[in-house]
């Protein structure tokens, strides 16, 4: 296995092109000579079969890996029973996109604390999570993998150590790691290489197997405040910002992981994630 590099939804670029339909995505992910697309859901799932098939058969012939991203309104800690018990509907209308469209792995937030403790909202969540879980295989969807992101904001769900613990209710389910959003919440304490070797760690003594070597991650410079995220950056303007990429995709190949990395660059992530492949190339030699 190697890193596979893509894009979260559309760059700039696509349209600018000449591609036009979601069934052309994979011949452009090919084109800029990436090998993974994260379909977007954050606004609600609205996948028909018909242009499934078509970006299935797509993805197939171009060799394009597809990850989706579940909707963002996933509330796993919410105090609202209601609203934390739809959020198991909403995974599900996820893993059944996700299969549809040929990929297994759904991306999913698992949203704010609220008013209540971060330890009562993450026992929640893992309540929720375990719901997910029975809920996904029962219905036929077994193969899923779920996997919860590390966020950007302090009010949210979602340190390394809370998607850790959500990591813990079953051994498929894989982190997604958000390095620029770690690096937001924390003012800048994710951008040494040191610092991001620490996560790698702390996922490899937590999850003990196969995932920490194939997680799911996401990387993008994201300017930020006391509060963490604010938004996301292209390479080419948030260098004051960070994280820069260079010390992850070293760490990779010296430790010989093998992750897919979604990069999330505003409007030019396509261009910027064939940068950080191309770093990752070179050290390969």
């Amino acid at each position: 296995m190697s890193v596979l590099f893509g894009t979260a939804g559309e760059s700039n670029s696509f349209r600018q092109m000449g591609y036009k339909t979601g069934s052309q995505i994979p011949a452009y992910i090919k084109q800029m000579g990436l090998d993974a697309f994260e379909y977007q859901c954050g606004r609600g799932v609205r996948l028909n079969e018909e242009t499934a098939s078509s970006i299935c058969k797509q993805a197939q012939l171009h060799e394009i890996v597809y990850s989706l991203h579940a909707p963002y309104y996933i509330s796993m800690s919410s105090m609202e029973e209601e609203k934390r018990l739809k959020s198991v509907e909403y995974m599900l209308q996820s893993a059944k996109a996700i299969t549809m469209l040929g990929g297994n792995r759904v991306v999913f937030h698992s949203g704010s604390c609220g008013k209540q403790s971060r330890e009562v909202a993450l026992q929640k969540a893992i309540d929720t999570m375990k719901r997910m879980v029975e809920a996904v295989d029962a219905a036929g969807f077994s193969h899923v993998v779920l996997c919860p992101e590390t966020m950007g904001k302090v009010g949210q769900l979602g340190t390394l150590e809370e998607v850790l613990e959500l990591c813990k209710v079953d051994n498929r389910i894989t982190p997604c790691i958000d390095f620029g959003h770690l690096n937001a919440r924390t003012q800048g304490g994710f951008s040494t290489k040191k610092q991001m070797a620490e996560i790698l760690d702390k996922m490899a003594e937590s999850l003990q197997d196969e995932r920490a070597s194939r997680f799911h991650a996401h990387f993008s410079m994201i300017q930020y405040t006391a509060g963490g995220e604010k938004c996301h950056m292209t390479f080419a303007d948030g260098k004051q910002w960070g994280p820069d990429f260079e010390p992850l995709m070293e760490l990779l190949y010296e430790r010989g992981l093998s992750p897919v990395i979604i990069c999330e660059s505003a409007g030019t992530q396509a261009e910027d994630s064939a940068t950080m492949k191309a770093y990752y190339t070179n050290l390969k030699g």
